[in-house]
């Protein structure tokens, strides 16, 4: 069998196992540059180096074994290459390897640690539902079209800095300390970690849904948004922004503490968050409202608003954006608000969000309604303090209208005719 290997002829090799001297008779036959490669359900028994070795066709190692080290290093692969259901016994390295194609390790097991720093993968990698039982590192990877590793396991440390290109991680199992910084689209909805998660998304965006985090969370935008919505963070946790950052929902999330720092919250939807005292926001910006006076038929029957920073949730409440999911009730609203002034490191937006609960506990037809139109109407509950010297003014120039008016009036009185007082003598 051996003679009829050549260079960029087929080679299949399957069920076969494979021991070092096999595997050194077979790439020297091929001259280190085998074609189309099948090598499904092998068994090698021994170091397995493919260093160097070009292939120059697909590769098919679906189900193979291998008892001690499997290192590609530098190996270069001009087809798609698949590993999938394959089971390591020690480490795995594919440290600066070339796929042209497609690289996937669906539901394979990595008993020992797994290197693929600097890997390119011109079409992508998958490893959907994959095991890595020690440490894995992919840092400075280049994956393409994208890395999958939706329902995969880490049982240690993960390494994923630097990737270029958007990477999954739906419906991870993380139990190790998490590191990834990627430039692309990061998703990570349902993900479980039960240590800390260290995440930088640069020039896309974050999908956390419904993650649930025991460590902490420290997540960093840069010109990238995130959504946390129903996410649920046990630990102290931080988010922070650089440039176009921005943060699209927390609604339902149960958190203990979460700073917030430098990031865009005006289209950020924050109703059913579990403790919104305990979120602190740093250098943040909010939505404001719409300005100029209205007409209507309920009490006061104009209305005149000036712009003040709000919550998205007031717009969708209010029908300032355009309708999509339910909105919250302005009771809810109103706590809310009172809840987040304690975290804001701005007074001015204090200041707007002590209105915005004022205006929402009216919107709510609490008790004292009118009470409560009577204090915006005169001074903005308290916080508008400019409508108390406006009605003064109005009330000056009335009274000096109509002091003006009466000193007019009796100046223009006709004087009545006196009787004539001259004495004449006889």
């Amino acid at each position: 069998m051996l003679r009829t290997l050549t260079p960029g002829r087929l080679v299949d090799l399957r069920g076969t196992t494979i021991d070092a001297e096999l595997l050194d008779q077979v790439l020297e036959a091929t001259g280190r540059r085998p074609g189309r490669t099948r090598l499904d359900r092998a068994h090698f028994t021994c170091e397995t180096r493919f260093a160097g070795v070009a292939f120059l066709g697909d590769v098919s190692l679906d189900g193979a074994r291998f008892d001690r080290l499997a290192s590609f290093f530098g190996a270069r692969f001009e087809g798609n290459v698949s590993l999938a259901d394959a089971r390591f016994a020690r480490e795995l390295s594919f440290h600066g390897v070339r796929v042209r194609g497609h690289l996937s390790l669906d539901r394979a097991v990595l008993a020992r640690d797994a290197l693929f720093s600097q890997t390119a993968c011109g079409r992508g990698l998958s490893c959907e539902r994959t095991r890595f039982d020690g440490f894995a590192t992919f840092d400075a990877a280049r994956v393409g079209d994208g890395a999958s590793f939706r329902g995969a396991r880490f049982g240690r440390t993960l390494s994923f800095r630097k990737v270029v290109g958007p990477a999954g991680f739906d419906a991870a199992h993380f139990l190790g300390n998490v590191y990834v910084s990627v430039t692309g689209r990061l998703s990570a909805a349902h993900v479980h970690a039960e240590s800390g998660l260290d995440l930088c998304v640069t020039g896309s965006g974050a999908d956390l849904r419904h993650a649930e985090i025991t460590g902490p969370l420290l997540l960093r935008l840069t010109d990238a948004q995130a959504d946390l919505e129903s996410a649920v963070l046990h630990h102290p946790s931080a988010i922070s922004g650089r440039g176009r950052a921005a943060l699209t929902s927390l609604r339902e999330v149960n958190a203990s503490a979460l700073n917030l720092t430098g990031l865009d919250l005006s289209t950020c939807r924050f109703a059913g968050y579990s403790d919104p005292a305990g979120l602190r926001l740093k250098n943040c910006t909010f939505a404001f409202t719409p300005s100029g006076v209205r007409f209507g038929l309920r009490w006061p029957p104009m209305r005149w608003f000036s712009r003040r920073r709000s919550l998205a949730d007031e717009h969708l409440l209010r029908g300032w954006t355009a309708p999509g999911e339910t909105a919250a009730s302005a009771e809810r609203l109103a706590i809310l608000y009172s809840s987040l002034q304690a975290g804001l490191d701005d007074e001015a937006i204090a200041s707007d969000f002590a209105f915005g609960a004022m205006e929402m506990r009216r919107k709510a037809g609490a008790s004292r309604r009118w009470w409560l139109a009577l204090s915006w109407l005169l001074c903005g509950y308290g916080l508008r303090m400019g409508r108390v010297a406006l009605w003064l003014v109005i009330l000056m120039a009335i009274t000096a209208g109509v002091f003006w008016t009466s000193t007019s009036q009796a100046t223009r009185r006709p004087v009545p005719n006196q009787p004539d007082a001259t004495v004449h003598l006889p």
